[in-house]
């Protein structure tokens, strides 16, 4: 980090940047206004992860059709082949494989999100449907991404066909973000409602996805290589579509095929470090004491082969070449962007001004102070893929526009009881960030969008914003700071010139977690 100090090292402050009341009209030499570009970016990145593309990559048949090759290893089809799948992107990657290999299937079943199927079939979006009389059976469940009976009845049924396979069939499992919302099977006499009391205490509670996995699949018959055990002796290839920071197999959908290296310890510190231990049900108490004397022994997933198919890497990657197309300069800074939504929106904030300071001066841009401030929040983001020292010595070479490109899942502590999602809260925090530096004669935008297309329970994907966002918010008698007390940063950007700071996608029929985009274009 020492190196990034150096790149920018004294202080030259640009003149202050005027607000401008209404729409941004900084473009580009092709015309386009920033936000426009932005969305474009954006769509770019989740078109690199669409569920069939990302099939026909990882699967193969031989010219015979009788040999499956999934990457190094072949499996031999003879009307032997079963599918179970879970997640948002499923019912896509579902339909490709019945495209693929559809007259090897047997069986399958699918839990997806409820009303899903009906969205995709308004929006025409085929190619991510099933057939007809397809004979993969669909369940429909876990509304706003939370389990429920419909869920359950999906997960149980999943578990009942793993259940009957025999050492000469073949279980493709199909994984995707919000598959550990669409499998829930608790271990007696934990009862779903008591599993989803703890989770949402953890979740309000700014928990991270891996504690959440590691409590859930602590307290369920199917996760934590619960399924992969149901199937055996079936050999077992599972298809990952990941939306978890780093792609780890075991935690993504909390590792269903993946045998799990946590114990009751792991689960002990989590429930202590929220404070949550002492008001568990009796039910989970008995379950978390029982884990560890299991009498079927450790389980072993030595019959699964556990492949990433599709990851944030590969839709930053997509984004970044289409930035360059469009004249910037595009360097992705992170696909692994996680910590409180309050820290990464001031980290965004001061890249901005640091980056910005340097692109509009003629010297050498921010201070020795700002650089160290810029160390200082990305160190407490404990980031380790990032990219920061390549983006500053990118910067340094360059006067022209710049894009810069990041991915992860931040976490959002609850206080008020206003609607949104972790995209639209860190634009809105983000927003408020930029109002606070000079950044000079630079026009700035920056994009957060989930890529699965929806944030938090909105018909929302995220939401842009730019530095006059506070001041045009004032204007129309918009407090930001009121709406981010109340977490209701989708009140806020429907409120604000009519919602059209608000990215809208529909269901994109994908997840990869979240894209992040901020654009520099010095005027």
């Amino acid at each position: 980090m020492a190196a990034a100090l150096q790149v920018l090292p004294y202080l030259v402050r640009a003149p202050s940047r005027p607000l401008f009341w209404g729409y941004p009209v900084a473009r580009l030499a092709s015309g386009m206004a920033l936000s426009e570009q932005a969305q474009q970016l954006f769509e770019s990145a989740v078109g690199a992860v669409q569920p069939g593309p990302m099939l026909q990559r990882a699967l193969s048949l031989d010219p015979d059709g009788i040999q499956l090759k999934v990457r190094d290893r072949s499996f031999q089809l003879q009307q032997n082949l079963y599918l179970v799948g879970f997640g948002k992107a499923v019912l896509g990657m579902a339909a490709a494989v019945e495209e693929l290999l559809g007259h090897h299937l047997v069986q399958g079943v699918i839990s997806i999100p409820k009303g899903i199927r009906a969205t995709m079939e308004r929006a025409g979006k085929q190619e991510l449907l099933l057939k007809p009389h397809s004979r993969v059976k669909v369940f429909e469940g876990a509304e706003d991404n939370l389990p429920d009976r419909d869920a359950l009845r999906a997960a149980l049924a999943i578990q009942h066909l793993a259940e009957g396979l025999t050492a000469d069939d073949l279980l493709l499992v199909l994984i995707s973000g919000g598959g550990s919302a669409l499998l829930p099977a608790p271990i007696p006499p934990v009862t779903l409602e008591e599993k989803l009391m703890l989770t949402k205490l953890l979740a309000a509670r700014g928990a991270t996805i891996q504690e959440l996995n590691t409590i859930r699949k602590s307290l369920s018959q199917l996760k934590g290589g619960g399924l992969a055990q149901a199937a055996y002796p079936a050999q077992v290839v599972s298809l990952i579509l990941s939306d978890v920071v780093g792609d780890p197999v075991d935690v993504i959908a909390s590792g269903p095929t993946v045998a799990s290296t946590h114990n009751v310890q792991d689960c002990l510190n989590i429930l202590n470090r929220y404070g949550l231990r002492a008001a568990l049900p009796r039910s989970i108490k008995t379950v978390l004491a029982q884990a560890d004397s299991d009498p079927r022994g450790p389980h072993t997933c030595g019959h699964v082969l556990n492949v990433i198919i599709g990851s944030n890497v590969l839709a930053l990657a997509e984004a970044q070449r289409q930035a360059q197309l469009l004249g910037y300069r595009a360097v992705v800074l992170s696909a692994a962007i996680q910590g409180d939504v309050k820290s990464v929106a001031q980290f965004y904030g001061m890249l901005a001004r640091v980056a910005g300071a340097h692109l509009t001066s003629s010297t050498a841009g921010a201070s020795v102070e700002e650089n160290a401030k810029l160390c200082e929040l990305a160190a407490e983001l404990r980031l380790a893929d990032l990219q920061l020292e390549e983006v500053l010595v990118a910067i340094a070479e360059t006067k022209s526009p710049v894009c810069l490109l990041a991915g992860g899942e931040p976490t959002v502590q609850l206080q008020g009881s206003g609607k949104g999602g972790r995209n639209q809260e860190l634009a809105l925090r983000v927003g408020a960030e930029l109002a606070r530096w000079p950044l000079g004669p630079v026009d700035v935008l920056f994009l957060s969008g989930g890529s699965d297309g929806q944030d938090g329970p909105t018909d929302a994907a995220g939401a842009w914003v730019m530095p006059e966002l506070t001041g045009q918010a004032a204007a129309e008698g918009l407090d930001v700071t009121t709406f981010l007390a109340h977490n209701d940063s989708h009140t806020f950007f429907c409120r604000l010139h009519g919602g059209s700071h608000l990215l809208h996608t529909g269901l994109t029929g994908t997840n990869v977690m979240d894209i992040h985009l901020l654009l520099l274009q010095p005027q």
